[in-house]
């Protein structure tokens, strides 16, 4: 070891995760966050999920490469956790590159990444529809693969980002995993009798997905990715050892976790702040804070369940005021989301789950202009009382909302960036939001731009 690294401070770490269904402004901070942080880390999902980022009032949307690439001198990684599309990967970085953006000398992937191939695409769309066409509820996935990718994964058969380095190997496996895939996509969700467009088509013969093309477009992507695959365990924790500080960021939000989401209505991966450990390869002792990103309301994109979802469509209503002002559409899909109030007993399960060090509030300003706001502290569930959240989608259906009203303001919060500053109103129901929760609101988010920030307590100062 040499001499500076031993006397070197350990760095500070960061676990940044969504507390509602996602699309609760993580981008925007973690890229705020990373004027401290030197390292950006993604740790779970895939291309399903979405960050929107507004820099000098720029717009820029990543689905893989971590929200810290905006920020020159970062190191960003895509950790083991992460399912990949290597075609996904290389439009972000082309796109990136097209606007200035130096990639590839500062992002590492990981080897043991599974690979999205068109056959899990294949397999998400296939579902859906058969879903659709039996009558039956549709998940709402994204269709571009996660849940199929995942699948293979934990049944110990995926195609990983190592074996791109293995031509021979990477073959061998492919065909197995084509033989067992195109028997479910024609034997039983019958692919060939539905209609195959754009790229998907090129993959396609018969509702089956062809080897030569999939094994072509692989081995050709390698030679672009393979100068980026690294030991990312090896590497966090060495920067950690040198005193750097990192930053975990993660993608959809908690109700959306495999385990402890609306389960089925979820994705295919752990959102929550634990899965940081396990989807980096670093101990769970290097997660020093968790900053959970919440919206000063609700949204939800796709299928399940949703207490105080709104009419969001009907103007004049205070739904499609948060619909419209707030912009509420999915960065990845472009599905409008559904709007409703802030429900601060689904935030408890949350801050339960995730160990919760503080808040950052997002999107305050969009409630500007609204004279009454409701705030959800509990529900009534088969005639009991509670003020958590409940487990499963069943349960969560049959909730119904229990409000108290305050008063909103309408005076201007867009752009402020001290506390005292805001709306008085809207400081009474930031006070609010942390008594119910016991959660204390740490960052408060007034624009999507990276300035309009307001900063209660910096999640690196120890």
């Amino acid at each position: 070891m040499s001499d500076s690294l031993s006397k070197a401070q350990p760095g500070r770490n960061v676990v940044v995760v969504g507390t509602q269904w996602g699309d609760e402004g993580k981008g925007k901070l973690v890229d705020w966050l990373t004027e401290t942080a030197r390292g950006v880390v993604r740790f779970q999902g895939g291309h399903n999920a979405g960050h929107t980022l507004v820099i000098n009032g720029v717009k820029t949307a990543l689905h893989l490469i971590p929200s810290g690439i905006m920020r020159p001198g970062v190191k960003c990684y895509i950790g083991n956790g992460v399912v990949l599309s290597v075609t996904k990967l290389l439009e972000e970085i082309a796109g990136l590159e097209k606007a200035g953006v130096e990639v590839r000398s500062r992002l590492r992937i990981s080897e043991a990444c599974p690979l999205i191939l068109p056959f899990h695409a294949a397999i998400d769309v296939a579902r859906e529809l058969a879903k659709e066409k039996a009558g039956n509820a549709k998940i709402g996935t994204t269709g571009r693969g996660i849940g199929p990718a995942y699948e293979d994964k934990i049944a110990r058969r995926a195609l990983r980002v190592q074996d791109l380095k293995h031509p021979e190997r990477f073959a061998a496996k492919l065909r197995e995993l084509l033989d067992l895939h195109n028997h479910a996509l024609t034997s039983y969700l019958g692919s060939q009798d539905m209609t195959w467009e754009g790229p998907m088509a090129g993959f396609m013969q018969g509702g089956a997905i062809q080897f030569q093309p999939v094994f072509d477009q692989a081995m050709e992507q390698a030679k672009v990715i393979l100068p980026m695959v690294a030991d990312v365990s090896r590497e966090l924790n060495e920067a950690h050892k040198a005193g750097v500080n990192l930053l975990f960021e993660g993608a959809q939000g908690t109700l959306l976790d495999i385990d402890h989401g609306t389960y089925p209505f979820v994705t295919s991966s752990n959102c929550v702040a634990g899965n940081a450990s396990a989807g980096a390869g670093v101990g769970p002792g290097m997660l020093h804070y968790i900053l959970g990103i919440t919206k000063a309301y609700c949204t939800r994109v796709g299928g399940g369940p949703f207490p105080t979802e709104l009419d969001w469509e009907k103007e004049g209503t205070a739904g499609y005021h948060m619909s419209t002002v707030g912009a509420e559409k999915g960065v990845t899909t472009g599905r409008s989301r559904r709007c409703g109030w802030f429900d601060a007993a689904l935030l408890k399960r949350s801050a339960q789950v995730n160990g919760l060090s503080g808040l950052c509030i997002t999107k305050l300003d969009v409630l500007d202009g609204l004279p009454e706001l409701q705030l959800c502290v509990g529900y009534q569930l088969d005639g009991e009382t509670i003020d958590i959240l409940p487990m499963g989608a069943d349960e969560i259906a049959r909730c119904v909302p229990i409000y108290e009203s305050i008063p909103g303001w309408s005076e201007s919060s867009v752009g402020v960036t001290e506390y005292a500053k805001l709306p008085v109103n809207a400081q009474k129901y930031l006070q609010r939001i942390e008594e119910v929760t016991g959660v204390p609101v740490h960052v408060v988010s007034t624009s999507p731009d990276r300035d309009h920030t307001i900063l209660l307590h910096n999640p690196y100062a120890a």
